[in-house]
This record gives C-alpha cells, structure tokens and sequence, in this order.
C-alpha cells in the first residue's frame, strides 16, 4: 500500500508512544517530556496560524540550538508551511537577502541574534516577528512565551503530500548569493531513515546537539531523534568545557562534531588532566566535513572511549549520502583502521555514488584516478529556490540526473571514496562553507586592491582556511600602500566573522593562463606542497 511520507510523523510518533518520556534538556533549565513538547508546539501552531501562516508559507528561524528551534520547526512543518533555518554567524546583509530571497512571512529569532534581523526589518517581506526574550530584544517583537500562552493547543493541519516542499535550506555558493535547498517531505523522511540506521539510533540514546540545528536541518536530527523517541539535549555554542560535563552529567550517548570541535576537546582533555570522557553511557560520535587526521580519530577513540563515524554529504544531499563506517573491512584491534575510517566512505542504502571523469564514465577503481562525486538517491534535493538555470546545472554536468558535488576523488576496490580535492570555489573551513569569489569581490571594493585571488590554505585548527593573495593598487607587493590587517578588517565589516581571511600574501601578479584567467592551481599547489591532498584535515 501507499502512505505519503510526512515528516510530521517523526513527532507524532514519539508523542503517541513516548508521551511522558523526557524529550528535551533545555538550555534554559527546563525539562521537557514529549507530552509537553508536543503542547507547546501545538500551541506555536495556532498562534502562527492566528498570524495568517498558512500552508507553503515561509517561517524562518534564527536561534542556536535551543528547544525553541526544535518547536518553531515541527509547529512550522504541522502548517504544511515551510520550514526555513538561517546560519546565525550571517550578517544583516545575508539575512536581507535570504528573507526577500524565500519570501519569508514570519521569523522567530533568539534575543541574542534578533537585532541583525532588527537592523534590516523594512527591507524585508516580514510581518510576524517572535522572539524567545522580547524584553532582551531591541525592536517591537512578540515574546515567544506569552504568544503560545496566550492560544489553546488547537489548528487546523491540512493536507499535504509527500512531493510538495517542506524546508528552505540556504547554502553558500560559489557565487556571493547563496542558494535555497528545497526540500519535500518525502527526501526529509527519507534522509532521516537514513540517519536512524547508519547512526544506529535507538529511543534509548541521549543526542547534545553540538552541530548547528540550521545545517539541513541537523543532518536530519531535529527528525530521527524525535521520531526514534530519544532525548534531546540542546546548547547554545560549542564549549569543550561545557561539552565534556553535559557528556558526563546527561550520559550523552551521541553526539556529532566537525573536526575542529573535535580539536577542541582533545586540547580540553590534554590540558585538564584528562578527565572521564563518558557517563555512565557509550559514547558513538560522527564526524563530517574535512577528513580528520589519523592522530585525532585514535586519540578519540583509544583515550576517549568514543566510537568515531566518519560521514560525507553537502546541504542539497540530506547531507548524507557516505559514511566510512565499514567494520567488516576493517580490524578493530589495528592501527590500520584509522586510515579507513579517514576516507569518505561508500554509499549509504539506497544511494548512488560514483566517482566520473570529464565524459560522466566511472573512473577505475584504482584508489589513484581522480574524477568528480556524483550521486542520486531519494534524500536529494528538489533543486534551488527559483533557480532553475543552477538546478540545471548541479544535475546534468558531466552524467545527466545525477548531483554534482563539485569534490574530486579516488575510490577504492570496496567503492569506498576519498577526496582529494575540490572542483568548486568553496572553502570548507571548521564544518562552514566559504565562497572564495564572495570573498574576492568583496576586497576588490578596496581601493588598494587591484586583483585578488582566494584558495584554500591548510590550518591545523579548521582543516582549510582562506588565503587571499593580493595584487596591491601600488603595483608593488613590497610596498603595498595598505597592511594586511586593514585588508583583514575590511572584510570584517562586510562579511560573517568565519568568512574573513585568516592571511593574506601580496604578490606583483597573479598566474594566468594565456587568456588572463587566473589559474588558482598553481597558487593552491603552492600551498598545499607538503600535504598529501589539496583539502583540509582536522
């Protein structure tokens, strides 16, 4: 039989069996059972449907990993309304885009962030504007507590099919405006059975929320969490510190972190005596983004007790679509498994993944000949919000109705992948995407910078970082009428604070092919001579 797939189901389903099971560890105190949950976020329903939201409607929210974003969410996604998550560390001027960009009629925003939202309020669509602290937020907004306590937990769900679109996810480009995922239903649900088998969640586990609940939508967490019936523990940063004692007190069973959070809690448990690392629960954390170095995976897993899962994917996958966790080819009791557990990994069930050179053919599986990553499987996304040319173009680029991931790699007998470099001009530095031409246009508007060129450079603690290379207005890299920190504080003022250049190198030229396009190649060659691949680690 057919039953559309509803990611309304996730909530309603723990409620239904899990009803008076703890559900969320506040960060405000609060202990929330799903029975409570469920209320609330009914209650957030009706308010924003006595708002005049209604189905396909966009409702965005800009909050760190609260209990809040988790209600905003599922009391979005109940109107058939469209769920839209913004990045936090974005500038007014992201944010102004993005709101006219989705049409979004409503935005609930944490106190702490409202006023970037405050700053461009009569440049934008909005009508409804929620915050969970109206008293700490400058402006005329509506306090998040007296709006559902002000309604009866009763709205009007209406129908909806699996194929029309339920979330907005913004990603950054290799252009300066980023582009909405969209995604429906049916990828969401499907994504997030994904998740629940290859993290191998159980209603037991105890999930800190240490990944940013805007990156598609938590990995699909804010989903199979709740619907698997376990326990959500939320925060509002990422502090070693505080990651460690929550692991302890709330016998935290899983967790996901990017390689720099990792970093952190090595150099935490390095310089406080190594404290205990677990609870009175197993701890199975998975990380993503850059490969993690070797020594960061065994530190991790032989000092921690932790059990490390290593996932590939971009924001218009799911993310996920590979995962290294293949124990059946690897000896648990061997070094060796450190350098599996580096590589991208194969396919998660369901999914296509192949590695193609420039004609859309399978490279051989020679872990040496590098092609693009291409992929299809049923957690992919729709396409771009009202950009058909670029959804076009993501899909039938080198092999027609396959994604195109823009990350060049090898793959091994077992078709497990292992990136080598990228295709795209994007910087993954510290789990944040970076557009390098973003970054290039935005130094060009100095009126000391006459050409610019931005890479990849590797860092120890981010994996990549940019590096611009710039030739100075003067003509002269010697004498280049501006410091490099007036350079780096410019961009500070223009763009989000992970954006910024970290160095900058003044040069006489640029390489150029014969053409006069800049050839990045060589400058990224250059960079990464010691490395053994031209993407970051760590």
């Amino acid at each position: 039989m057919y039953k559309s797939l509803l990611v309304t189901d996730f909530l309603d389903r723990a409620r239904d069996h899990y009803g008076d099971q703890e559900a969320v560890v506040a960060t405000t105190g609060e202990r929330y059972t799903y029975d409570e949950l469920g209320d609330r976020v009914d209650r957030l329903s009706a308010a924003l449907q006595a708002r005049g939201i209604e189905k396909g409607d966009r409702v965005a929210v800009l909050d760190p990993n609260t209990h809040y974003q988790l209600e905003t969410a599922y009391a979005t996604m109940q109107l058939g309304a469209v769920h839209t998550p913004l990045n936090y560390r974005l500038t007014p001027d992201d944010f102004e885009y993005i709101l006219n960009d989705a049409g979004v009629d409503a935005i609930v925003a944490d106190y702490e962030y409202a006023h970037n939202i405050e700053a461009i309020r009569d440049e934008v669509p909005t009508e409804t504007f929620i915050s969970n602290d109206a008293d700490r937020t400058e402006g005329d907004w509506e306090d998040f507590e007296t709006v559902i306590d002000d309604v009866e937990p009763a709205y009007d769900r209406p129908e909806m099919s699996e194929d029309e679109i339920i979330t907005i996810n913004y990603t950054s480009g290799t252009t300066g405006d980023p582009k909405g995922v969209m995604r429906t239903h049916r990828t969401e649900t499907i994504h997030a059975y994904l998740v629940a088998i290859h993290q191998e969640l159980r209603d037991d586990d105890v999930y800190l929320w240490t990944l940013p609940m805007f990156h598609v939508n938590g990995w699909g967490h804010i989903y199979a969490v709740t619907g698997i019936g376990a326990k959500h523990v939320c925060t509002r940063g990422v502090d070693a510190g505080e990651i460690v004692e929550t692991v302890q007190s709330e016998d935290v069973s899983i967790l996901c972190s990017a390689p720099t959070v990792l970093n952190m809690l090595i150099d935490y448990y390095e310089e406080n005596d190594r404290p205990a690392m677990t609870g009175d629960n197993d701890v199975r954390v998975t990380t993503a983004g850059s490969a993690p170095p070797e020594a960061t995976i065994r530190t991790v897993e032989d000092e921690f007790g932790w059990y490390l899962k290593h996932l590939y994917g971009a924001t218009e996958t799911g993310p996920l679509i590979t995962m290294s966790d293949a124990r059946r080819l690897m000896d648990e009791d061997d070094d060796s498994r450190f350098k599996l557990k580096k590589r991208q990994g194969m396919g998660v069930l369901g999914t296509e993944v192949e590695v193609v050179d420039d004609d859309g053919e399978a490279v051989p599986r020679d872990d040496a000949t590098i092609g693009e990553i291409v992929v299809r499987g049923n957690q992919i996304m729709e396409g771009y919000w009202e950009k058909p040319e670029a959804t076009e173009e993501a899909f039938d680029d080198r092999r027609e109705g396959w994604f195109h991931t823009g990350d060049l790699a090898v793959v091994d007998e077992h078709g497990m992948v292992s990136i080598q470099d990228r295709k795209k001009d994007i910087i993954i530095s510290g789990g944040e995407n970076i557009s390098s031409i973003e970054l290039e246009d935005t130094l060009f508007e100095h009126d000391e910078v006459s050409d610019v060129a931005v890479i990849p450079a590797p860092s120890d603690e981010w994996g990549e970082t940019p590096k611009a290379f710039v030739v100075p207005a003067s003509g002269d890299a010697d004498d280049p009428g501006v410091e490099s920190d007036a350079l780096v504080e410019f961009a500070r003022e223009h763009l989000a604070k992970y954006k910024v250049p970290r160095r900058i190198e003044f040069v006489d030229e640029l390489p150029t092919t014969a053409t006069g396009k800049i050839q990045k190649y060589e400058l990224r060659e250059r960079e990464w001579e010691d490395e053994d691949r031209m993407v970051g680690q760590g």
